[in-house]
């Protein structure tokens, strides 16, 4: 049985994994405008890989006896100054997305909870991925400047979703 502050924490985070697909669909939108169907698309699988952590969390929860509650989501931020600086928004996003995914682990190991630790692992681990993927797109789009935004945007458009094995 999940604990009542473990089911609350972990219905805090889905909330904000859902708000972390729409900031994502947010910053699809806005590189289909600059026309980088590309970035669009490396947007659009990051928004697919944040449902995914959604129901991972939603059926924990409800595979440990609690209660999912649904709760408002903020609106994402909609316009950037550039790629880059929708880049490196989302690394920054990602970066807070981390510190609470500590925060939960650092709940189930007060609560003694070794089913939520294992469940969290997977995330801790999914976040290094996640902030060195961010990583990666900045310094190349750094590093080629304009003229190698278009075959940048090209390799991005080649990203595809594929759920983690085991998933």
């Amino acid at each position: 049985m999940l604990s009542q502050k473990l089911t609350d924490e972990f219905n805090e985070q889905i909330n904000k994994e859902i708000f972390s697909e729409y900031l994502y669909l947010s910053m699809s939108a806005y590189a289909k405008t600059l026309n980088l169907d590309g970035a669009a698309n490396w947007f659009m699988i990051q928004a697919q890989e944040e449902r995914f952590h959604v129901m991972k969390f939603f059926n924990y929860i409800n595979d440990r006896g609690g209660r999912v509650i649904l709760k408002a989501i903020d609106a994402p931020q909609t316009e950037f100054s550039s790629l880059v600086a929708a880049f490196e928004y989302g690394l920054k996003h990602e970066g807070t997305v981390t510190a609470r995914i500590n925060h939960l682990m650092n709940i189930a190991q007060q609560e003694n909870d070794h089913a939520s630790k294992t469940f969290l692992h997977w995330f801790i681990t999914e976040q290094v991925e996640e902030e060195a993927s961010f990583e990666k797109v900045i310094s190349k789009l750094k590093l080629g400047g304009s003229q190698a935004l278009f075959l940048i945007d090209n390799e991005m458009g080649q990203r595809v979703f594929t759920p983690p094995a085991g998933a």
